[in-house]
């Protein structure tokens, strides 16, 4: 029988600082320290990864199961922050785009300021009219 840690696991951003305060530990060691092992009766320490990634895809606020409905959690809100990914790409989330009613195929402007970055929406309408007056 496997006997359940007293304190509860770290979620949420609790989860991500704890994540962020240890770089260079392995995947284990960041969920033993988060809270997602348990200890045997034999009094050996069990890892729960599964757990520990799966609340860390919660508290990244990804929804893999595609089966928002309003009525349960719908992730973290909207921070207005990105940050730049490791392979150098920008990511603009879902909650952004749902709330400019963006779909796909929608097309940008991309200028570049000296600290901004600015997407001006191309209205397909208006190249249709550019093209018709040629």
């Amino acid at each position: 029988m496997v006997k359940k840690k007293k304190d509860s696991p770290l979620e949420g951003e609790e989860l991500l600082e704890k994540i962020k305060e240890m770089p260079h530990a392995s995947k284990e060691e960041k969920a033993r320290a988060s809270g997602y092992y348990t200890v045997t009766k034999n009094n050996i320490e069990r890892v729960n990864m599964m757990k520990f990634l799966n609340a860390l895809i919660d508290a990244e606020g990804i929804e893999l199961d595609g089966k928002f409905n309003g009525a349960g959690r719908g992730g973290r809100s909207a921070s207005y922050r990105i940050s730049v990914q490791s392979n150098g790409n920008l990511l603009i989330g879902a909650a952004y785009t749902k709330q400019m009613g963006l779909k796909q195929g929608d097309e940008f402007e991309i200028s570049l300021g000296r600290k901004h970055i600015h997407l001006k929406q191309v209205d397909p309408d208006a190249e249709l009219d550019e093209a018709e007056e040629e």
